[in-house]
């Protein structure tokens, strides 16, 4: 490998499973923030349909259940709501602990990284 200073580094099996594991974490880390944005829509809908749901004043409404609307007690759909909502918390709750671990382990790579190959490798986002 030719460094910008001219001298050679030679990249050890070890640099270079460290450099592949760090495009893995980027990858997945973008993925996370793929699923997290798509988790806290589906919060913000869940919410949404909560707060219409508190609007209504008809006992049985039109519920999505998969492809199919199907007529529903409103306080079925209330608890169903609500169960929902704490699902999608939980599962965003992993994901932004999981995107924490994720960039942990990033930032310790890049400290290994950089510490041997300085200005000839790059590993920041454009």
């Amino acid at each position: 490998m030719q460094q910008g200073g001219g001298s050679e580094t030679e990249v050890t099996w070890e640099d270079q499973q460290n450099i592949n594991k760090f495009g893995r974490l980027n990858n997945r880390l973008h993925e996370l923030n793929d699923e997290i944005k798509f988790a806290k829509e589906a919060n913000d809908n869940l919410e949404d349909a909560s707060n219409e749901l508190i609007l209504t004043d008809e006992e049985v409404v039109r519920f999505q259940i998969g492809e199919v609307f199907a007529h529903v007690p409103k306080d079925e759909v209330e608890s169903r709501i609500e169960q929902m909502q704490e699902a999608t918390s939980q599962k965003l709750e992993k994901l932004e602990e999981e995107k924490q671990s994720v960039v942990a382990q990033m930032s310790e790579l890049k400290k290994i990284l950089y510490g041997k190959f300085k200005d000839s490798i790059n590993l920041e986002e454009d």
